[in-house]
């Protein structure tokens, strides 16, 4: 999810996605422990992502 992307979303929306991002790296984390996730630089991607959030909701001065 690019920056734009994120700005566009509401403070609601920012929550969730925050939360489905948390969760899939968690699920990502498990299955790279137990070799059986083809493509090692999903958790990367996901990392960005959660940080990206992360950035926008402190801009706007939320909660995280």
């Amino acid at each position: 999810m690019r920056v734009h992307d994120v700005r566009e979303l509401s403070d609601d929306q920012l929550r969730e996605e925050l939360t489905k991002a948390y969760r899939e790296y968690q699920n990502l984390r498990f299955r790279m422990t137990t070799n059986q996730l083809p493509d090692t630089n999903q958790p990367k991607i996901v990392k960005k992502s959660i940080a990206r959030l992360r950035t926008v909701m402190k801009e706007r001065g939320l909660d995280i």
